[in-house]
């Protein structure tokens, strides 16, 4: 997301920053550049005018120009405003209410709304320890209560068993009330969407909102729909009055314009970002973070944060204790594979770490494919316990058997194990030094020499 504006922004900043003195007709010309950048990324005209004046003024009525380094403070000019055109701060789900807490997902007929219940249903009953149950009231479409009752089984979350001839109003009344019998902390409505908003669609949800008395109405809105996500946004609000949004497909839509208008234009705060087509690819919108992207400043507390839900404890454990004496093999190499699959591969890393623009270029002219990633754990995979507990046993016989055990050939073997090598005598370096060698050494000490 955001990946086209954020290669303009930065080449637009980079020169600027290479300036010294820096001009009024400078900052014009700057700010030219930023409102072509922003349109392309298909934000809303009236948005990017407020943005574009509100900087320019800042930059030139302030003390941007007389600043030792003018570029630098006209960036966090355009930082501060970027945070506050998405949001100031993070919007987190209310829930502090009596349980059951009703929770009502609306949006139009496509746009990942039930996919989005179950990932919320998932990430509430994980990270905040929630009972939580599902409710399908979609009638009109032809399976979409047997398709949340699957995901429902996916994400080990409950479902509201289906009843037939049953009319949505009546289907949120039950699940309210098999909520309040069953001790349910949140129950998440899954309403029914339309091609297109419609009074049908409207009076419909109007009536379900007056039976539960919802204290969330989430807009699910297709971040590939652009400027049509906004005009939906804007919509219902108008009509049954949203407290948040949930942007989906986030990661392909290159251009974020949907994002960057919905706040300006509903007033309604994004709240949560669907990242794939994963239970778990779900994250919370915070507004710094994402601008820090925009601007090519990466958003290494994002990146730490999914470290700490996708790292296992007992492996972290595990790892701790062989790295204290020094060992690591290809088990270790394996499940350091598999944490950065999790994670997003190499371009989700990538695209969370600051100053990386010019390495995933490189990436990028190179040709590296992300599954080597994969490739690289078949042949882990091909070996045997021993093998990779005592890599050392394996010879030129055993390399062709991996290989052709997962497909590959055995140049890739060896450069697996070329890599397993460097990886451990870092790590031997790491237990030399200790904690007080790595901190005086800094990273350039306990890299190994490619």
């Amino acid at each position: 997301m955001f990946d086209s504006l954020s290669g303009r922004l930065s080449e637009v900043f980079d020169r600027l920053t290479r300036r010294g003195a820096i001009t009024e007709s400078d900052v014009a010309e700057v700010m030219r550049e930023v409102r072509v950048a922003l349109l392309e990324a298909d934000v809303a005209l009236p948005v990017v005018k407020d943005f574009v004046e509100q900087v320019r003024d800042k930059a030139i009525g302030g003390e941007a120009l007389r600043s030792v380094t003018p570029g630098q403070m006209i960036i966090k000019i355009v930082h501060d405003h970027l945070v506050e055109m998405l949001g100031s701060e993070a919007s987190e789900l209310t829930l502090n209410a009596v349980p059951p807490v009703p929770v009502m997902m609306v949006g139009l007929q496509g746009s990942g709304k039930t996919t989005t219940t179950a990932k919320i249903a998932r990430r509430l009953q994980e990270r905040d320890k929630k009972k939580v149950l599902m409710a399908s009231l979609d009638v009109r479409r032809p399976a979409a209560q047997e398709q949340l009752k699957v995901l429902g089984e996916q994400a080990g979350v409950a479902t509201l068993p289906v009843v037939e001839g049953q009319m949505p109003v009546e289907i949120a009344r039950r699940a309210m009330q098999a909520g309040r019998l069953q001790g349910v902390d949140v129950v998440l409505l899954d309403t029914a969407g339309r091609l297109h908003v419609d009074e049908a669609l409207m009076a419909e949800m109007a009536d379900i909102h007056g039976a539960t008395t919802p204290t969330e109405v989430l807009l699910v809105a297709d971040a590939l729909t652009g400027q049509d996500a906004v005009n939906v946004a804007r919509q219902f609000n108008e009509r049954i009055a949203l407290t948040g949004i949930v942007l989906t497909r986030i990661d392909g839509d290159g251009r974020g314009g949907a994002a960057l208008s919905m706040r300006s234009v509903t007033g309604c705060p994004i709240k949560l970002l669907g990242t794939g087509e994963g239970l778990d690819a779900l994250e919370a919108f915070h507004p710094d973070r994402i601008a820090s992207r925009i601007l090519g400043m990466g958003d290494v507390v994002s990146l730490v944060e999914k470290a700490q839900e996708t790292i296992e404890e007992e492996d972290a454990e595990r790892l701790a204790k062989k790295l204290e004496k020094g060992r690591f093999d290809l088990e270790d190499l394996r499940d350091q594979l598999r944490q950065m699959r999790k994670m997003g591969g190499l371009e989700g890393m990538m695209g969370l770490l600051p100053g990386v623009k010019n390495v995933k270029k490189q990436m990028a002219e190179a040709n590296v494919d992300e599954r080597v990633l994969i490739r690289q754990e078949a042949i882990i995979c091909s070996m045997t316990p021993d093998e990779r507990r005592r890599p050392k046993l394996i010879n030129a016989s055993r390399k062709r058997r991996i290989a052709l055990g997962s497909g590959s050939t055995v140049p890739e073997v060896n450069r697996v194990l070329k890599q397993w090598k460097q990886m451990a005598v870092m790590m031997k370096k790491v237990k030399k030094m200790g904690k007080k060698g790595m901190m005086r050494a800094g990273l350039p000490g306990i890299l190994p020499r490619m």
